[in-house]
């Protein structure tokens, strides 16, 4: 038996009538705050060039993973191995020039207008010809993110508010200059008792809800 499979076993035992009361509790709604713990955890980990720290987490991530395709499982929803295939084909459809028949070297630029081409394509076949502009973007992303995020529907759509710069050819002394503004910009919400956090996402929604109500 793989180690994927061990562990498969382990959730399952764990969500079993004579397994633990607690794992048996959990639903898909109760495993969130654990799915963002587990992420940012990840993250901090990397960031901190920590190898031992990173594999465990990642770990603990494997494992909110297999928990919420278990607890689909129960009720025949879908269960783990119908997650895997569904990556893996997504993945090989969605990379022609690795998998396809006409397989060749493509610049990252060439890759990323194919990956847009091909999701169109993957919608219009489910009978979606058109979405909204921001229906991808994950409600429960941080608003930094989040943010961020928003922007760049701006940008690929060519909507203003649309940066009169290009990141990429920032010197890194302005890139440690914009880390130190929003840094201050934190801090000054601070000082005036407002929740940075929720300002930034306000904002952003706000931006997102006048778009969406533009076009």
């Amino acid at each position: 038996m793989s180690a994927i499979e061990e562990l498969r076993a382990t959730v399952k035992k764990l969500r079993a009538p004579d397994g633990c009361s607690w794992d048996r509790e959990q639903t898909h709604d109760s495993l969130i705050s654990c799915l963002i713990e587990e992420c940012s955890e990840v993250i901090e980990a990397i960031e901190e060039k920590n190898d031992p720290l990173l594999e465990e987490e990642l770990g603990d991530l494997l494992l909110s993973i297999l928990m919420h395709a278990e607890i689909a499982s129960e009720t025949g929803r879908f269960d783990f191995d119908d997650v895997t295939r569904g990556i893996n084909e997504k993945l090989i459809r969605r990379h022609p020039h690795v998998f396809g028949p006409d397989a060749g070297h493509m610049s990252t630029e060439e890759i990323l207008v194919q990956w847009d081409q091909i999701k169109a394509e993957e919608k219009a076949a489910k009978g979606i010809t058109e979405e909204p502009l921001f229906k991808d973007l994950p409600p429960r992303l941080p608003s930094l993110y989040y943010a961020a995020a928003v922007a760049k529907k701006f940008r690929k759509k060519h909507l203003p508010p649309v940066p009169s710069f290009d990141p990429k050819q920032l010197p890194d002394s302005s890139k440690a200059e914009m880390g130190k503004r929003l840094f201050e910009l934190a801090a000054l919400c601070d000082q005036n008792g407002w929740d940075p956090e929720t300002l930034l996402r306000q904002h952003a929604d706000k931006i997102r809800t006048e778009s969406i109500g533009g076009h």
